[in-house]
């Protein structure tokens, strides 16, 4: 039996090793945690650090790995890079450039500027006095909202870079102007030899400033509302600056703020999206991402499943999805209820929580926040909205004084429905049109 080493055991990469198994592999899974997710699903895991690169390798070599791969985590993209150049396997990264330009936020603004792309503008440390508030201050390299600061006023300013160079990997601080009052858009290409499919967008929905909530992504909704804008004034530039990084396979993940007619980028990925969008968009449509990065480990191609991808797949034939991140305040969860009868609604793929009952949650105003995510997809925009005015009825995270912990989550009338597109009859034409020709 072929054996697939997958990098990183969180949640995100329980789809992996099932869909390894299904595909006939022996999945070994590694990262430096006893009890990850992905860990407790595979055939067998590794105490090994995923930077521990040499150990990883040497390990490799002793087992019999025949393919490694990382899909959805910025921290494993470069000892995913690594590890599958010293082994001589299958890896849909060619280049450290690509890598570094595409989890790098400095390399990335770079590729940006020479390329067109519009990005949100930034300032020095030494530009304190040309500084226009408020600002967002972050880390260079890191992941998730760790480390990010609003500053309204420049006394804030020299704590939230110290917060900022702390969490991230090179001790680099981001100062850029804050874009919170902007639509947030992300958007997701697979490339196969060398030609890109837009998979996904999406219109990202930020917590409340109010709450100290506005870094914590509470809901993903696709398509975007600003699908069409995107790829008319927009998606030219971007093609041309992944042709510049010769970008050959893989999937491409960007998030922007809106701005007018254009999108400024302030966060890439040589990656997916970390959600569960893309095991239940399979489930929906029978397109399987992750089953064409496997067979692109196992094989150095995707041929065989690329015939799944069409013109016009971004769309999503009228449907309309949500990766939910009900978000809680601080306290001690005593019960959960309500997350039995949303598994049954129509259109919930599925759920994974972040918390246990018993856990003391504190108020970090970060990812932790999130209690879980709920994956869900329905026939229309009116239909998903009614679904989850349902799951906010239902769902309750009680705390040990028997109050509901649930806070600040999204406002699900506020949800925009894209722009107009072609219409159901042109749908089957756009299914018979492959992407990138």
């Amino acid at each position: 039996m072929k054996k697939i080493l997958i990098l990183g055991g969180a949640n995100l990469h329980c789809k992996l090793v099932r869909a390894a198994k299904e595909m006939g592999l022996y999945t070994v899974v590694t990262d430096y945690l006893v009890d990850s997710p992905a860990k407790k699903i595979a055939d067998e895991s590794w105490m090994l650090n995923v930077m521990d690169v040499d150990a990883i390798v040497q390990r490799c070599r002793e087992e019999g790995i025949d393919a490694v791969l990382s899909t959805h985590l910025d921290p494993c993209q470069r000892p995913y890079y690594e590890i599958c150049h010293k082994l001589g396997v299958p890896c849909y990264i060619d280049t450290w450039d690509q890598v570094f330009s595409l989890t790098d936020k400095n390399a990335f603004k770079a590729a940006c500027i020479r390329n067109g792309v519009d990005i949100i503008p930034t300032y020095q440390e030494t530009e304190a006095d040309a500084i226009e508030y408020p600002v967002l201050v972050k880390p260079a390299h890191s992941r998730g909202s760790r480390g990010q600061t609003v500053c309204e006023s420049a006394l804030a300013l020299d704590e939230a870079l110290r917060k900022a160079k702390k969490e991230s990997d090179d001790g680099i601080a981001i100062i850029e102007k804050y874009m919170g009052n902007k639509g947030d858009f992300s958007m997701t290409y697979i490339f196969v030899d060398g030609k890109p499919c837009l998979t996904r967008t999406s219109d990202r929905y930020l917590g409340s400033l109010a709450l100290g909530l506005e870094k914590v992504g509470i809901g993903t909704v696709s398509p975007s509302h600003y699908t069409q804008m995107y790829i008319d004034n927009v998606e030219p530039r971007i093609l041309k600056m992944l042709s510049d990084l010769h970008i050959k396979n893989g999937p491409v993940f960007m998030q922007g703020f809106v701005d007018g007619e254009t999108v400024r980028f302030y966060d890439p990925g040589y990656r997916f999206p970390g959600s569960e969008f893309d095991e239940m968009y399979a489930k929906h449509t029978g397109i399987d991402l992750i089953k064409m990065m496997i067979e692109f480990a196992m094989t150095g191609n995707m041929n065989s499943r690329y015939h799944s991808l069409y013109d016009g797949m971004v769309k999503m034939d009228g449907n309309a999805a949500i990766v939910l991140f009900p978000v809680i305040r601080d306290g001690k969860i005593a019960r959960v209820d309500g997350l039995d009868a949303i598994s049954r609604l129509k259109g919930v793929y599925g759920y994974t929580t972040r918390h246990k009952v018993g856990e003391d949650v504190p108020f970090t105003k970060d990812v932790n926040q999130r209690f879980g995510e709920i994956d869900i997809i329905c026939d229309s925009f009116t239909e998903l909205k009614a679904t989850l005015h349902e799951v906010f009825r239902l769902l309750h995270v009680i705390d040990s004084e028997g109050l509901d912990m649930l806070h600040g989550n999204i406002d699900v009338e506020a949800i925009k429905a894209p722009a107009a597109s072609r219409r159901a009859e042109n749908r089957e034409e756009m299914r018979n049109g492959r992407c990138g020709n």
